[in-house]
């Protein structure tokens, strides 16, 4: 971490570029500053690792509102979090609890969607860790994520194909703490690795908020950018993040959908099924044990509101 990365250096010269420019305009424009240096920071932890899907190249974007790989989030279309019954609770369940051979389950039975089982999460997170160990020795990255019986499944649910990857099917989401936290997303499509987004370190700033959007939570809860208002409806989707101890209970609503999240180990959990077509992202809330409003993401500078 300590050495500067060449994608880091990429992003310091245009954000110094961006403000050379703006010292010559009469009237600068406005960089909202703390989203890019989280960003940026993230940006040095993330790692994406894809197989078998289409890309399809966007144009390009001014560097203020580059979202560096995709991620960000942002308010909702609904204000007030919509009590929903597909979304998982707070209330915990069992599950079962880790073995030498196999990975813990979540903190609810909620957090397992569409009827996948917790045996068939794991088995996509078997094909995800050997997918990026053969991925190592074809020479293309040198991290070891570990063994399986490191992790912990938060969530897992259906995806639904669109113009930019083509074809159904699920999204198996792990993390770990140790040694170095670690989060994975990883698609399984036909029984293989359709694509893995795989973060690792910690994404939090002396200066970050309570309640905090996984980077890449875009993933889990949009479909393709070029589909944008054609989205195939009804949309299973997901939400993931981190929270600090203060947190209590944190609400998400997003489009007509939405209501209280899982804290499952200091990551918030959302889900839920949408069922109109949206322009911004998901509104999320975070309490203290008082119900106090400790965040809100409409207030978040570092947040994208719209998608």
């Amino acid at each position: 971490m300590s050495e500067m990365g060449e994608g880091e250096r990429d992003f310091e010269e245009q954000l110094r570029e961006l403000l050379s420019e703006d010292a010559y305009t009469i009237r600068p424009s406005s960089v909202p500053y703390p989203q890019i240096r989280r960003q940026g920071v993230a940006e040095r932890r993330r790692r994406v690792v894809l197989a078998g899907a289409a890309l399809v190249t966007l144009a390009a974007v001014p560097v203020a509102a580059i979202t560096l790989g995709g991620s960000g989030a942002g308010a909702a279309e609904q204000a007030t979090p919509a009590a929903a019954s597909t979304g998982p609770t707070a209330t915990p369940s069992p599950t079962p609890s880790p073995t030498p051979s196999g990975p813990a389950g979540p903190a609810t039975a909620g957090q397992l969607r569409d009827g996948i089982t917790l045996e068939q999460a794991v088995d996509g997170l078997d094909k995800c860790l050997a997918f990026n160990r053969e991925d190592a020795e074809a020479g293309s990255h040198s991290t070891d994520l570990g063994e399986a019986r490191e992790y912990r499944i938060i969530l897992a649910l259906n995806s639904t194909g669109d113009s930019n990857t083509l074809g159904d099917g699920i999204w198996v989401v792990a993390v770990k703490e140790q040694p170095t936290q670690t989060r994975l997303m990883c698609n399984i499509k036909d029984g293989k690795v359709s694509g893995a987004n795989i973060s690792t370190g910690n994404d939090r700033l002396p200066d970050s908020p309570p309640v905090l959007a996984d980077i890449n939570g875009t993933k889990l809860y949009q479909q393709s950018f070029i589909d944008k208002g054609h989205w195939k409806l009804p949309f299973g989707w997901g939400f993931i993040g981190t929270v600090e101890p203060t947190v209590a209970k944190v609400t998400v609503s997003y489009g007509d959908s939405g209501g209280q999240a899982v804290l499952d180990h200091g990551w918030f959990v959302a889900a839920g099924t949408l069922n109109e077509q949206v322009t911004r992202n998901p509104h999320v809330k975070g309490y203290d044990k008082h119900g106090k409003l400790i965040y809100d993401s409409d207030k978040d500078t570092s947040y994208q509101q719209v998608q």
